[in-house]
């Protein structure tokens, strides 16, 4: 295994960050599956719900691995709790479509992108677990595409709602693009570019929706 003694923490800390958003995903899927029109989209959000919850307990233990006394510490970002706010008023709402666009479309599309780097970093380092890691990353690109899917039908259908979401598309991206700057020390102790990795979650959106 080749992280070197200065990495353990801060990629600790990174995924304690990661921990965090896929609590918020759990709680969101579970209230997801309550709203979804047929018993298809139920079934996969329920086990969406079971999948993010494991997620957690998988960073949680990587945490306790690569540095236990920073177990729980992950960094406090105003812009996760802001973005969790509005994620919450849309569930409050029963705003389906934008529930779809906060969780599964931006933040999984976050999350696909930031362990896709995190993948070729520890295989880089020889990191263990290699199998278990695809299984994560599988997951949230299932996810995430579960997400774009329902949105392109509703865009096929139609649906007016469509562009008051590309609008609402803009506060989403913003907060993530604050979350990942805010990173910023933690991204630069491993030699990472933290604007690269801001940049990398539109590469993930329907171009249709950020036109």
């Amino acid at each position: 295994m080749v992280i070197l003694p200065g990495e353990r923490v801060p990629i600790a800390r990174l995924l304690g960050f990661l921990e965090h958003g896929e609590r918020m995903a759990h709680v969101c899927a579970q209230r997801q599956a309550a709203l979804a029109p047929d018993p298809k989209a139920c079934r996969f959000l329920t086990t969406q719900a079971r999948q993010e919850a494991m997620h957690a307990v998988v960073f949680r233990g990587a945490i306790a691995w690569l540095a236990p006394r920073h177990l729980g510490e992950a960094p406090f970002l105003p812009a996760l709790e802001d973005y969790r706010r509005l994620l919450t008023e849309a569930l409050d709402r029963g705003d389906w479509l934008e529930s779809l666009l906060a969780e599964q479309v931006i933040l999984e599309g976050l999350g696909e992108a930031i362990l896709t780097r995190i993948e070729s970093g520890l295989e880089k380092r020889q990191a263990p677990f290699r199998r278990l890691r695809r299984v994560l990353l599988h997951q949230e690109e299932a996810h995430h595409e579960f997400g774009r899917r329902v949105l392109e039908r509703a865009m096929a259908e139609g649906s007016r709602e469509l562009d008051d979401l590309r609008l609402r598309t803009q506060d989403y991206l913003a907060l993530t693009e604050s979350m990942v700057l805010a990173l910023c020390d933690l991204f630069e102790t491993i030699e990472e570019d933290a604007a690269a990795w801001a940049a990398d979650v539109r590469t993930f959106l329907p171009i249709w929706l950020t036109a």
